[in-house]
């Protein structure tokens, strides 16, 4: 294994260390993984929900919210359709909530037995049946164009709240909100599908107010080089609409011949120090020529770290966080959002919402950069306080109580517990885990999910060990380049499980399709994004779509054959990115003597870890092993250590390296350790561990 540590320059190292207030094994982690610009650092070392993108950058959220409040006013029937996985399930679940708090009358329903993923026109039907204004789809939809044009012709609204990458024609639904839509000017293409509806529910929170739907005119006049610069923004929902720059000379000055002065003229427009600005426009012969409206007052008693200061002293504040505003009026601008939020009391609008958004964040994979580190963060520690009753059961019953919460205990314990539900064909289980309100009724529901996982668990194994040789064969058909697998036993639910696995042996994508009486459904899952790969294939499909890596599909049994004899022509032409030998990137080198338990800090520092950010990985040279033991009654075995490193001892286990152990490495030897450092709960007991990646002589 080939270990990549990229050389660094110390000048820079030291300037980015300082820069960012760090440690220098903390800043050198920050430049390998090029974490450089002010962006990814705000989100890496910050959890202010201050960070959160707006959502009404978010396409089409406006008129959502418009049509939602209509459909609670009027007392329009709701339906929420969701996915069966952990994300479509709290999606469903938060949305329901959410509306409830509204007043709404509502329904709610995901696919359960043998019903198909996605929306179906019997699903549409049977929303015009029992009378639904409007429905509400979640995690799913933007590929539902007929059934979608089905629901407007039976007089139902639709507004589609989904995650998916969208086909090259949208549906025709009244709003569809999705960051991954082309025509979407939202900094973030990889919200769950919760995270789209947590979304959804800040900025309902938001429409409850006198500001939403108002236009709101900023303005700030400041002299520079004898002129007077007047630059005035109009935020509509907290969006900018418009922005005006204005520059007049001191010696001519003329307010009324601006742009400003035309377009703000007898409006009500924001400023910060209204007395400083109406001094400035006196000079401007402009007093009296609008009505401000000061926020330094407000600004001043809810923020006391910027009580008394100048707009651009509050500037290199807010630059020391890194926010980089260029202008005076960028930083009156998000003066007034961090107000409007503290008077939704932001934090109480998350605290509800934010856990459930973690667990379909985490659940489906997504990309744990930008805004997701701030929800599963936030939302890890809103699941250790326990407040979800159903959650907190299951998260007892897995032995997660009493312990720092990480993406890795929610992704290896309760996700792959509560997807078995959906899996197995009873989705509703893992959804009534949230909706149950006894302790004995969650009891219930949690002992019949745990079985449902171990049957799961059973039918998985079964189907891997017949399927196997069959996995093996395609790679033939396909030169190598992908591996296919099709029969009649493998049930629905496992495609997905089963595609994953596959792809985790061989290392290349994987297809899995259950053959039906009438449909065969399958599952694409890939090492490497694939995106577009299905396109190929769209004349089979009666429905497909997902992710760049995980996609779904589904056929007539009458085309199957034809599409497994085109897929396998595809699949010989297809053209994989060049595969490397295997390598490990190490974010740091760690002496001896600073491999002690303060580098536990430094790990914090950069959770939670999980999809597109992968845990630390250092490299100490010179420790050496003082024990070494062979654990584990299955092939291959593991190894446990305890290795010592200057004035520390540290127990280390190695997976899968027995049989390295008295070859490659023995007890007594002085070694080179490629590691990770984690927490380990052992019968209620915290210690620190390595996690050895890699080691040489």
């Amino acid at each position: 294994m080939i270990w990549e540590k990229s050389e660094l320059n110390p000048e820079e190292l030291r300037e980015v260390a300082r820069r960012y207030r760090l440690d220098l094994i903390s800043a050198a982690v920050l430049i390998r993984r090029n974490y450089l610009d002010d962006e990814s650092v705000r989100f890496i070392l910050g959890d202010d929900p201050l960070l959160l993108h707006n959502p009404f950058l978010l396409q089409d959220m406006g008129k959502a919210l418009r049509r939602i409040h209509k459909a609670v006013a009027d007392g329009e029937l709701i339906q929420i359709f969701g996915d069966r996985d952990v994300d479509g399930i709290t999606s469903t679940i938060l949305l329901r909530e959410v509306l409830e708090q509204l007043g709404a009358k509502l329904c709610w329903q995901i696919p359960v037995g043998e019903d198909d993923y996605g929306l179906t026109p019997e699903v549409v039907d049977s929303c015009a049946a029992e009378g639904c204004g409007l429905l509400i789809t979640v995690d799913c939809g933007i590929s539902n164009n007929d059934e979608i044009a089905r629901a407007t012709e039976l007089g139902i609204d639709t507004i589609v709240l989904d995650h998916h990458n969208p086909p090259e024609q949208l549906p025709a639904a009244l709003a569809i909100i999705d960051p991954k839509c082309r025509e979407s000017s939202y900094p973030f293409r990889d919200l769950s599908g919760c995270g789209v509806v947590a979304k959804l529910a800040l900025a309902l929170a938001y429409s409850t107010t006198p500001d939403f739907d108002t236009p709101v005119w900023f303005l700030n006049v400041q002299p520079a080089n004898e002129a007077f610069t007047v630059q005035a923004v109009e935020l509509v929902n907290m969006v900018e609409s418009e922005r005006i720059i204005d520059t007049v000379p001191s010696r001519d000055a003329d307010l009324l011949r601006t742009r400003v002065y035309g377009k703000l003229r007898g409006q009500k427009v924001v400023v910060y120090d209204r007395d400083a600005q109406l001094h400035f426009l006196e000079q401007l012969n402009g007093e009296g020529a609008f009505e401000l409206t000061d926020v330094k007052p407000d600004i001043d008693a809810g923020f006391p770290e910027f009580a008394g200061k100048s707009l651009i002293r509050i500037r290199e504040l807010l630059d020391s966080m890194r926010l980089g505003f260029k202008s005076e009026l960028d930083t009156l601008l998000e003066l007034y959002r961090r107000l409007t939020w503290s008077r939704l009391d932001l934090q109480n609008v998350l605290e509800p919402i934010v856990d459930l958004a973690a667990l379909g964040t985490i659940a489906d994979l997504m990309p744990l950069v930008n805004e997701n580190k701030i929800i599963v963060r936030r939302g890890l520690e809103s699941m250790s306080r326990m407040k979800r009753s159903g959650l907190r059961e299951l998260l007892l019953r897995q032995n997660l109580h009493g312990r720092q919460l990480t993406a890795k205990d929610i992704s290896w314990h309760i996700t792959p517990v509560l997807n078995s539900a959906g899996r197995m064909g009873q989705p509703q289980r893992a959804a009534e885990l949230f909706l149950s309100n006894t302790q004995d009724e969650i009891e219930t529901v949690i002992d019949a999910i745990l079985q449902l996982n171990r049957q799961r668990k059973q039918l998985g194994d079964k189907i891997w060990n017949s399927r196997f040789p069959d996995a093996r064969a395609s790679m033939e058909q396909t030169d190598g380049k992908f591996v296919f697998v099709a029969a009649e036993d493998i049930p629905r639910g496992i495609t997905g499980i089963l595609a994953a696995r596959l792809v985790s042996f061989f290392k290349i994508p994987a297809v899995v399709v259950s053959l039906g009486q009438n449909k065969a459904v399958g599952s694409l899952r890939s090492p490497y994004p694939a995106n577009g790969f299905l396109d190929v294939f769209a004349e089979y499909f009666l429905n497909y779509g997902g992710h760049d890596r995980a996609a779904g599909f589904n056929l007539p049994m009458d085309l199957f054959e034809e599409f497994q004899n085109r897929f396998f022509q595809v699949a010989r032409a297809y053209s994989p990115p060049d595969r490397e030998a295997a390598k490990i990137s190490i974010d740091a080198e760690v002496p001896p003597a600073y491999l002690n338990p303060e580098l536990i800090k430094v790990v914090e520092t950069f959770e939670p870890y999980g999809e597109g950010c992968p845990p630390l990985v250092f490299l100490t040279r010179g420790a050496r092993i003082e024990r070494l033991e062979i654990v584990g009654r299955q092939e291959p075995a593991h190894v446990k250590m305890l290795l010592a490193t200057d004035r520390h001892k540290w127990p280390a286990v190695y997976w899968n390296a027995a049989p390295r152990a008295g070859k490659d490495f023995d007890l007594h030897d002085t070694v080179d350790i490629v590691f990770r450092l984690n927490r380990n709960y052992f019968m209620n007991t915290e210690t620190l561990q390595l996690t050895i990646l890699d080691l040489k002589r």
